[in-house]
């Protein structure tokens, strides 16, 4: 996606004003420009703070993760990983991988991207019945670009289509926040977390 090789490469503010459409003038009785899904969430997702890797097939998403070990010295520690499929496909990497919360770091997919605060909506099926602040400060996430969608709502509907035998539960939302939002109760008792998405391209 050029969307996102355009977001990696580094502009000046007066660039990025001019590319933004919401930073246009318009008149008072316009209507709103609505970003594309996948734009919006790269904004949203940067602006809370997190960190990410677009890589367009299997092995760019190994390089990915290479340079993370690389960049926080998690080469032979520990790694937080409920998902089998995640340990076969990194098992040549030289980690110890178990299910603690002092672990360097938590590796884990996600169920969706939501584009509207930048958030990543997680469940049972990836972190079992563990709350966010049991898990460790970091986390690597990996995704795919079929899994943005625009709000937390459609993720819901989503879940429940895809798990219909038995609907997953813990399901909330990891956001990179400092503090956060009052209200938001997808959020509730979720802790701040230094993370990486590792974005494969399938679409």
């Amino acid at each position: 996606m050029s969307l996102f090789r355009r977001f990696l490469n580094p502009k000046s503010k007066s660039d990025k004003k001019q590319e933004t459409p919401e930073n246009a003038e318009r008149g008072k009785y316009m209507p709103e420009v609505k970003l594309p899904t996948d734009e919006r969430f790269m904004l949203n997702f940067r602006n809370n703070g997190g960190k990410f890797l677009y890589c367009e097939n299997e092995a760019e998403v190994k390089e990915a993760f290479d340079n993370i070990l690389l960049e926080n010295d998690w080469y032979e520690k520990q790694c937080c990983c409920f998902d089998n499929n995640l340990k076969e496909k990194f098992k040549g990497f030289n980690l110890e991988f178990n299910r603690s919360g002092k672990a360097a770091f938590f590796l884990s997919t996600c169920e969706y991207l939501v584009a509207n605060d930048g958030s990543i909506l997680i469940s049972s099926n990836q972190i079992k019945e563990t709350k966010l602040h049991e898990l460790p400060a970091n986390f690597v996430i990996l995704s795919s670009t079929s899994q943005l969608i625009d709000t937390i709502g459609e993720g819901l509907r989503g879940i429940k289509f895809r798990n219909k035998q038995s609907i997953p539960s813990n399901i909330t939302t990891i956001k990179n926040f400092e503090t956060q939002k009052e209200g938001d109760f997808m959020s509730y008792g979720s802790s701040t977390k230094n993370l990486y998405l590792l974005l494969l391209e399938d679409l």
